[in-house]
């Protein structure tokens, strides 16, 4: 069939999931490599104009395009299909079902392992489906809802949200991969018996045996996928311990400097109440000495006399010495050494009311005006004598 337009459309449009279909396609497209371009440009086309179901028809047969041709070393169609993949990819992503997008993340992942595009292609891809995961609605609805929680759980928290996204990617990943890892094994083990090999004309045997390859090739991606997705989620696992290790750590740190200043203000505060009750006592005992001490009362009755007190005085004569016309009377009594006031002057008048002179008594005339009384010519110098009168006047 030569190369149209409408022969194109036509091949596309015949296309099916199986996969002689898509190998038959796959051969007539590279036979026409030299039309990479405009092949590439129809098959974008009829590809958005498809339902969701069948664009991913479209994906694998881009798919066999692209590996045959890096199997051979034709870029044509590599280079054809890179700058629109993620665009396609992001169609036949879009609205489709999660085994659906599962397998299409499957093929970009065999891209990926096996390097079909270049680097800054592949991570355009993952963008663009990770861009369409975060925007498409979910039974979440941003509460433990979808696969595993229940949704009318209270909200998840922001931290774990990827963490929610990636279980529920494993847990869509899990089906297909064990269907694709028995269909696999049982075809595995239906070439692999010598017996069937034998009976199996060899154009049949190649058939089965093309056929196997794509079953394992299938099987290895849903494995991949499913090993990617838990990769992920033990690295956001990891990165979540961390971050509460880190978080543990500085609140234990808070928590010791706490207890510490709670253990130095409960110290403070007992000083400061002691300090308080100190003054208080020291207030009152100062109250208490600074009263007046009740006043203290002598007794009625007098004190008890001391034995100098009860001995009696002893007196002796007063010897006379008569100086010219004057009489001086000599004291040569013995006073007692503490005797109380009244005994000592009825004492002392005693001594002086009479002087004996030749039996009879003589008494001694003073002048009237003079406080001193004239002793005569005692024998005092005058000078004595002028400064005891200036004394007496005084006085």
């Amino acid at each position: 069939m030569a190369y149209t337009d409408d022969a194109v459309l036509s091949k596309l449009s015949a296309l099916n999931e199986t996969h002689e279909s898509i190998a038959t396609t796959a051969q007539w497209i590279m036979f026409h490599r030299r039309h990479a371009a405009q092949t590439v440009n129809l098959w974008l086309g009829k590809l958005k104009d498809l339902p969701p179901p069948k664009r991913l028809n479209m994906i694998y047969l881009a798919n066999e395009v692209t590996q045959q041709s890096k199997a051979r070393h034709k870029e044509d169609f590599i280079t054809a299909f890179a700058p629109i993949i993620a665009e396609a990819t992001a169609s036949a992503y879009k609205g489709a079902n999660s085994e659906v997008q599962n397998k299409l993340r499957r093929v970009v992942d065999v891209w990926r392992e096996r390097s079909v595009f270049d680097r800054e292609t592949i991570q355009g891809l993952y963008e663009r489906m990770g861009e369409l995961d975060k925007s498409r609605p979910t039974n979440n609805g941003g509460t433990f809802g979808g696969s595993g929680f229940n949704s009318s759980g209270p909200p998840v928290p922001s931290e774990l949200m990827p963490l929610v996204t990636q279980y529920q990617a494993i847990t869509r990943s899990v089906t297909p991969m064990k269907g694709a890892l028995t269909n696999a094994q049982t075809e595995y083990e239906k070439l692999s018996d010598p017996a069937t090999a034998q009976a199996t004309a060899l154009p049949l045997q190649a058939a089965r045996l093309n056929g196997l390859l794509k079953n394992l090739a299938n099987a290895e991606g849903a494995v991949a996928e499913s090993m990617r997705t838990r990769k992920e989620m033990i690295r956001s696992l990891e990165k979540l311990l961390a971050e509460n290790q880190n978080a543990l750590q500085q609140e234990e740190t808070h928590m010791k400097l706490l207890s510490g200043r709670r253990t130095e203000i409960e110290h403070k505060k007992n000083q400061v109440e002691a300090t308080i009750l100190g003054g208080q006592v020291t207030k009152q005992e100062d109250r208490t000495s600074t009263e007046p001490e009740p006043p203290q009362f002598e007794a009625l009755t007098p004190p008890p006399q001391s034995d100098a007190e009860d001995e009696p005085m002893k007196t002796e004569p007063i010897k006379i010495e008569q100086n010219g016309n004057h009489i001086v009377p000599q004291q040569t009594s013995t006073f007692p050494v503490i005797a109380p006031g009244i005994e000592m002057l009825s004492s002392v008048a005693a001594n002086y009311q009479a002087v004996p002179i030749n039996g009879s008594n003589k008494k001694r005339k003073v002048a009237p005006s003079d406080d001193f009384p004239d002793l005569g010519n005692d024998g005092i110098d005058e000078d004595v004598k002028e400064m005891l009168r200036k004394d007496s006047q005084s006085a």
